[in-house]
């Protein structure tokens, strides 16, 4: 007996004098929508930071204390803390940020947050999807024009 015996054969279109037939999707409806996808806290907090500095009038991220404590782990080898001053709560579907802020002096507060919140709200939905249902500001601080900016890179002698 052959492996070619007629329940062996594949059958094909010219053979049976149908239509070829098309391979099935396994699993049925749009693969996009097969698993799931979650997001990390750190994700979330690091997309809203890095909105939050491209606004005009913020100077800094988080509190003085915080930014002292960031330049000294800055110096550390394992790199810098680009989520300083953002604390990022991550649902399924929705996500909740506090951000601390040092805005430049002269610049409008009100304003200034209300662009930061505009921002964070656009980059973090385009970017992961969820739903900000938050964004708390704190100004933490206001950069004055004589006060020396702190080193946010070491110094090479």
């Amino acid at each position: 007996m052959s492996d070619t015996a007629p329940w062996n054969r594949p059958e094909s279109s010219e053979s049976t004098g149908e239509p070829p037939r098309r391979l099935q999707k396994r699993g049925g409806g749009d693969p996009a929508s097969r698993g799931r996808t979650t997001v990390a806290d750190g994700v979330v907090a690091k997309i809203a930071a890095l909105a939050a500095r491209d606004v005009v009038g913020v100077h800094a991220m988080g509190s003085g204390l915080a930014r002292t404590f960031g330049a000294v782990r800055d110096r550390v080898p394992v790199g810098k803390s680009v989520t300083r001053g953002v604390t990022a709560e991550v649902g399924e579907v929705q996500t909740a940020l506090d951000l601390e802020i040092v805005v430049d002096y002269g610049v409008s507060i009100m304003d200034v947050a209300r662009d930061v919140r505009e921002n964070v709200i656009a980059s973090v939905e385009r970017m992961t999807g969820l739903e900000v249902v938050e964004v708390n500001i704190a100004v933490s601080d206001v950069k004055l024009p004589d006060e020396e900016d702190e080193e946010e890179e070491p110094r090479l002698q």
